[in-house]
């Protein structure tokens, strides 16, 4: 396969305190990163850059072009026509607005690194540059501009990964410095890819193949390939990774299997089936965060949970079988030895353990798995405009019930947290990311040593492992 990996090859970064950003205007043409493109190319970027109203038809005049929770599902980040938001999900009965902002229009990408004010920015009137910012003091930390649209950015503590349609950029989050760039990928025009969250396993997953489901998995810390996995017949359509970064979860195209394989040995755990009627396009998979349940949405009005568990797991020691009825099933199950292997799968493949229905279908959505309040929850953001909460049994399972549904896009009022601290008071920014990241954010200098914080600035906690990335003791 034509494919290659190399390090360097950085892309254009611009920091705020330097000279003029980038940007077209008219039929100029601006050297962007590595050619020069002109204001024609940004048009046809910003409609590859499908968003979630658009790939969902007519979504009840919703303003959400952007939905996706953060890493450990505690906040949920809304990209809208004219900016994006932040909400907490620590209540069910009440969605707080934590964040909005209202500079940007049409932000079809908002990454947010787990709790922290650290948050990656795309829009569609710039759909080539990554704008990286702290959110709650107002400030852009620095801009990267690529040589085409930027379809995904996934982040955590460790790196930051930036998807183009054929290429992958490997950022280093202490300084976003490019370590590797991996080029000449198989086309990948909905930018699939996903990130392990985890410190110890910090994986990179995108698709090997165009016509075929082999995913990729690359090492992001010690930059080089670790596996290639065979999942499917047909290309892939979902990928995603448990919390502790050993085991991905992928669908296909057809949309009726659902595989579970180790990482990075690529042995296949588990095979669950998703229907056998009709063939559905997967919008997303989500582990929760213990890693015991897996969750897949899709176009239609069902969304699935599965329970991985073993076969040893589910196991309960039973006696001979006394009825007519007993005898069959022992038998049916002894003659699949003697089936068709594809005939033998279906048998022993899992079905949900979990469903829910939602009140619409064709929209795209994204799922999470989360425990709110102790209980655990599915969420659904879609592109209707609406959060939907329903509670999952994790003893019998079965069909969940729908218990809070909020408005995305609506007219929510801001919590009093952000404005408390004169989030609208924007000082001045660092010169560059690393002097922003490595001493912490602050006063007027924007970046200074680590003692002497405002005392408005330590309830932010951004020298705790949950709010902020490792830092490095050293500037540029």
């Amino acid at each position: 396969m034509d494919r290659r990996t190399r390090a360097g090859a950085a892309p254009m970064a611009t920091y705020p305190s330097s000279s003029t950003s980038l940007y077209l205007q008219g039929d100029r043409t601006t050297h962007l990163g590595y050619k020069v493109v002109s204001s024609r190319a940004l048009e046809i970027d910003g409609a590859r850059l499908m968003n979630l109203a658009s790939q969902s038809g007519d979504a009840g005049g919703s303003q959400l072009l952007f939905a996706n929770f953060n890493q450990d599902n505690t906040s949920l980040a809304v990209g809208t026509k004219s900016g994006y938001k932040f909400f907490s999900l620590s209540s069910v009965d009440k969605l707080e607005q934590i964040y909005e902002c209202t500079d940007t229009e049409d932000v079809c990408i908002v990454e947010r690194l787990f709790s922290s004010s650290l948050v990656a920015i795309v829009s569609l009137k710039a759909p080539r540059k990554l704008k990286v910012c702290h959110f709650k003091k107002g400030t852009e930390i620095c801009n990267y501009s690529y040589s085409n649209t930027i379809l995904a950015v996934k982040l955590n503590r460790q790196r930051l990964i930036v998807c183009l349609e054929e290429s992958l950029y490997i950022h280093n989050i202490r300084d976003m410095k490019v370590l590797h760039t991996i080029r000449e990928t198989p086309p990948n025009p909905s930018g699939l890819c996903a990130l392990s969250i985890s410190n110890d396993n910090c994986y990179l997953a995108y698709p090997g193949s165009a016509t075929i489901g082999e995913v990729q998995v690359f090492d992001t810390v010690n930059l080089r390939a670790a596996n290639m996995i065979p999942a499917h017949d047909s290309p892939l359509a979902a990928l995603a990774f448990d919390a502790s970064g050993t085991k991905l979860a992928t669908a296909s195209e057809k949309g009726t299997v659902i595989r579970v394989f180790s990482i990075p040995e690529g042995q296949k755990l588990f095979e669950f089936r998703r229907g056998v009627k009709r063939c559905v396009t997967i919008c997303s998979l989500a582990f929760s965060m213990e890693g015991l349940y897996l969750s897949a949405s899709s176009n239609t009005e069902t969304v699935h949970i599965f329970k991985l568990e073993t076969q040893k797991e589910k196991y309960v020691p039973a006696e001979e079988p006394t009825t007519w009825g007993g005898y069959l099933g022992k038998v049916l199950m002894a003659s699949t030895t003697y089936l068709p292997a594809q005939v033998t799968e279906m048998f022993t493949q899992g079905r949900a353990f979990a469903t829910v229905r939602l009140p619409f279908s064709g929209h795209k959505n994204i799922c999470a798995l989360a425990v709110i309040q102790k209980i655990p929850r599915l969420l659904v953001a879609a592109a209707d405009g609406y959060l939907y909460l329903y509670n999952l049994d994790p003893q019998e399972g079965g069909e969940c019930t729908l218990m809070k549904q909020h408005r995305l896009d609506g007219s929510a009022e801001p919590s009093n947290e952000i404005l408390e601290q004169g989030s609208h008071d924007r000082p001045l920014v660092a010169q560059t990311y690393s002097a922003a990241v490595s001493k912490g954010y602050c006063d007027e200098q924007g970046a200074v040593g680590g003692a002497g914080l405002d005392d408005d600035l330590n309830d932010l906690r951004l020298d705790e492992e949950n709010e902020q990335p490792p830092l490095i003791l050293e500037t540029d």
